[in-house]
């Protein structure tokens, strides 16, 4: 038995609460159930990587980096991705708590890191909200050019998604379940489609090859500017649209703290974040620069419709014609299943911010079923920034929302970062093996470095183009820099207010909880047959 399991035996689980003014110990205070079963957690981390931001982002993607600017741009960030994950799961596979990396901040850093990544996650979480719905317009448009209609669609996917997170936890578990096998299976079969078509098996017979990589070219030349600088210029437009297809990973630390047998299932779903990356996103970008030309009209997705998805105009363009309406369809479920975890996600974040003492009480309040009642019905309020889709187009709505979800997002990966290299200090002074914990890399900690650097750099310069000369725009601008600056303004507030520094790594705590985390834990029976080991490995 390892060290710090020892010490959490010792301590000791008591969350009664004794009240001296009335008969004695009162029962604890209904708090977060596990209702999360290890499917669930498998795919939920899954519909974390898959959503709106493969099927219609990679749009402007391709449009402003080309096929190779696309592909090493979301390279780039799926290695940052990866590196979040390890890094996350090495804490939060040892700390399955509510709250998350928001209470391991605060765990493990300061205070005012904790409150400074909660608002942020949460502020993360209820923008990005608005923006699937956005997309959900964006996708029924392909049938019906009416905007006027957008209201109307906007509240069934809302009514939807409102239905599913009132249900409680369970209920969300098992319509992600649901949602993200749609995904997966789209992604699997467009991306054999894709190979097939490329090869020239599509009822127009054309084989294209790597005929795009030719002619317009690897990459764009961004805004006309000739050489090497407006290749490196198109290839970094890519990254800011990349990072909000890769945000929502980590939503696996915030269902940790609901999630059965955490630390079987937290590790199992971080060891194959990889496998995800490599096979859905880098697989997917792949075809999307074989099988559509980067100078295409209908990629401007400002303009468009649904129809702007790469992979819709993939299919067309083979002359296929049942089939792009029934893909429309999946990438709808997928932007109401995106939708449904936002509302999930930024109404944990909001529970765990209450618990933390850095938001008012009553948000820490839950059901007896586990259900943070008022935190979901504030995030859930929220959702009404949709309609802005109404008057200024669905498309445009959905390029802002997608950029402030990007930065936000990115910062609490720097976060992220942050938390783990103090997390890797206090096992290192304490003297614990992390060879002992559910999870480890070797990669640590220049994954942990490397995560709070790239994410800095990315943000600082995400809006760089508005500085061209004749390209400035408020939009982009306020999009991109307000949550960059929101960061530090709310950490050095928050850090006056809360007058503590950093925990000292000699005085962190790793026992508290763990009794109750070790209760929790038990050891899978082993497979009966071979469905249930190609269960098992698969989930």
């Amino acid at each position: 038995m390892s060290k710090e399991h020892s010490i959490g035996e010792k301590k000791g689980t008591d969350h009664s609460v004794y009240d001296s003014e009335s008969v004695g110990y009162q029962p604890p205070a209904p708090t977060l159930k596990r209702q999360l079963k290890n499917r669930h957690v498998a795919m939920i981390s899954i519909g974390g990587v898959i959503g709106t931001g493969l099927f219609l982002g990679t749009a402007n993607s391709l449009r402003l980096g080309g096929p190779i600017g696309l592909l090493l741009g979301y390279f780039t960030v799926g290695t940052i991705c990866y590196s979040v994950m390890i890094t996350l799961g090495e804490m939060i596979s040892y700390l399955p708590i509510a709250g998350g990396h928001i209470k391991l901040a605060e765990r493990f850093v300061d205070p005012a890191l904790s409150f400074t990544m909660g608002w942020n996650y949460w502020y993360n979480w209820v923008i990005v909200l608005p923006a699937e719905l956005s997309a959900a317009a964006v996708l029924v448009d392909y049938w019906d050019r009416n905007s006027n209609l957008n209201p109307a669609w906007i509240s069934i996917c809302m009514l939807v998604i409102i239905l599913i997170n009132f249900l409680g936890a369970g209920a969300y578990g098992e319509a992600e379940f649901a949602f993200a096998s749609i995904k997966v299976i789209t992604i699997v079969g467009l991306i054999i489609l894709g190979i097939v078509l490329d090869l020239g098996g599509g009822p127009n017979h054309d084989r294209l090859g790597f005929r795009y990589w030719k002619n317009p070219g690897p990459f764009v030349q961004y805004d006309g500017i000739t050489g090497a600088k407006g290749r490196f210029l198109g290839w970094w437009a890519v990254l800011t649209q990349a990072a909000f297809s890769f945000i929502g990973t980590e939503i696996v630390a915030i269902a940790a703290g609901e999630a059965k047998n955490p630390r079987r299932n937290i590790p199992k779903a971080i060891r194959r974040v990889y496998i995800r990356i490599l096979l859905f996103y880098i697989g997917g970008v792949i075809i999307v620069g074989l099988l559509v030309p980067s100078n295409l009209a209908a990629l401007n997705l400002g303009d468009g419709t649904g129809a702007s998805s790469p992979f819709v105009i993939a299919i067309q363009r083979s002359g296929i014609k049942v089939l792009p309406s029934i893909i429309n369809a999946a990438f709808l479920s997928s932007a109401w299943s995106a939708a449904s975890s936002d509302m999930f996600t930024s109404s944990r974040a909001l529970y765990g911010l209450a618990i933390s003492g850095n938001a008012p009480r009553i948000f820490g309040k839950t059901l007896k079923n586990g259900l943070p009642i008022y935190s979901l019905l504030v995030s859930a309020a929220f959702a009404l920034l949709s309609y802005m889709a109404a008057s200024k187009g669905a498309g445009n709505v959905f390029n802002w929302f997608a950029n402030m979800t990007s930065i936000a997002g990115l910062m609490t990966w720097f976060g992220i970062g942050v938390t783990y290299l103090r997390f890797y200090e206090g096992m290192k002074a304490q003297g614990i093996d992390r060879k002992s914990l559910p999870f480890w890399t070797r990669l640590q900690p220049f994954a942990a470095w490397y995560t709070v650097i790239s994410t800095i750099i990315i943000c600082f310069f995400s809006g760089w183009a508005v500085f061209l000369r004749g390209k400035w725009d408020t939009a982009t601008f306020v999009t991109n820099y307000l949550p960059l600056a929101l960061f530090p303004l709310l950490y050095i507030c928050s850090r006056l207010y809360f007058r503590q520094g950093p925990v000292a790594p000699e005085k962190m705590d790793f026992v508290s909880g763990i009794a109750e985390i070790e209760a929790e834990s038990w050891d899978e029976p082993p497979p009966k047959n071979g469905w249930e080991r190609f269960w098992a490995w698969l989930m």
